[in-house]
């Protein structure tokens, strides 16, 4: 029954699914039906947290010029030599503190793939079969490429490509984009295709933020005194090149903090996980949280990370361990950890609408 499988064996369309255009000779190969393909990206994750998986997934993502864009001449060496050597052992215990070890992946992944799994289900409720929804990694797997290839040859002759960052940054949706692009090179039917926008200040997801809070706040008898709402930090040099992420963070948390009615030293803006010895976007949460407990005598506090669209290595370790320490060391007592939006069904209906938005004109 089955014309073709995908490289993992799965079934990607059947005999029903494909036919030989009108007129074609009884030789030509059957051409799937035309379908339009959604393709949600995130960031990535490693196979594993063993050396050699964290290695790959290392080499992958710090060789890669839009993340750090140093003249290889200088970076690959040292890339290679010392960071890669030491690395990989931090990482994987980072990692391994946090694996979903029931699933055999991390938590990026397991939660990627409810929310691709959620989407198809809104898409389809709307769409039907005309609409194949999957989804891929930057790094490690599955890979852009091969996501590609398989809605390809499912018959998607339209795709609309979607970083999953609520905020644009040449280090995260440019990249991802480009990956995109590069994989369409390989193909000999190229589809039509589209990249959807950043959506850092749309209603339906400034709303998901808040909703999120409103719960935590709900449920708690002492409320933090302050949330901080905490991005992933890039070099400083990048908005003076005019990236735009650091404009698009401070307008979803003021954005945030209107739709909660609340006064503007509530809620501030802070940035995480600086790597190198330049100057990254200030300040930093991991500092931040500590002068507010050391100088403010702030002692209850809630932590969000609106950047990210899934819990992953930097929200679940870094902001609910490090930066987590860094508070509690300097005085605080009670450290809240707001999650990521996730697969929430908010969340979900304003990925929908981006996805609803950029599919006019195409169905």
């Amino acid at each position: 029954m089955l014309d073709a499988k995908s490289t993992d064996g799965s079934a990607m369309f059947t005999a029903e699914d494909a036919a030989r255009p009108v007129h074609a000779g009884a030789d030509h190969p059957r051409v799937p039906v035309a379908k339009i393909g959604v393709l949600v990206a995130n960031l990535g994750t490693p196979d594993g947290y063993d050396y050699w998986s964290m290695r790959r997934y290392l080499n992958e993502f710090l060789s890669d010029r839009r993340v750090i864009d140093y003249s290889p001449w200088i970076w690959q060496p040292l890339l290679q030599g010392v960071i890669l050597s030491k690395r990989p052992f931090s990482s994987g215990a980072a990692y391994k503190s946090i694996w979903n070890e029931e699933e055999g992946e991390s938590p990026l992944m397991t939660i990627t793939k409810a929310q691709t799994a959620k989407l198809t289900q809104r898409l389809k409720a709307e769409y039907g079969d005309r609409v194949e929804v999957d989804f891929c990694m930057r790094y490690g797997n599955p890979s852009t490429a091969s996501r590609v290839r398989r809605m390809v040859k499912e018959g998607c002759q339209k795709i609309l490509f979607f970083p999953l960052y609520p905020q644009y940054a040449g280090a995260t949706t440019a990249t991802a984009n480009d990956e995109f692009f590069r994989s369409l090179l390989k193909e000999k039917w190229q589809p039509a295709a589209r990249t959807a926008p950043a959506y850092f200040d749309r209603p339906t997801y400034i709303d998901a933020l808040a909703k999120s809070v409103e719960r935590v706040w709900g449920a708690m008898h002492e409320k933090p005194e302050l949330l901080i709402a905490s991005y992933h930090g890039v070099p400083r040099r990048y908005l003076m090149e005019g990236d735009p992420y650091h404009c698009q963070c401070q307008k979803t948390t003021r954005l945030l903090r209107e739709r909660l009615g609340w006064p503007e030293d509530r809620l501030i803006t802070t940035f995480q996980s600086r790597f190198g010895p330049e100057e990254w976007l200030k300040p930093y949460t991991v500092e931040e949280v500590a002068r507010q407990a050391r100088e403010n005598g702030v002692r209850r506090i809630a932590v969000m990370a609106p950047a990210f669209s899934a819990d992953c290595i930097e929200t679940l370790e870094e902001i609910n361990e490090e930066i987590r320490e860094s508070f509690e060391e300097a005085g605080g007592e009670q450290f809240t950890y707001i999650p990521c939006l996730n697969d929430d069904d908010d969340h979900i209906e304003a990925l929908a609408e981006v996805v609803r938005e950029n599919l006019a004109g195409w169905i």
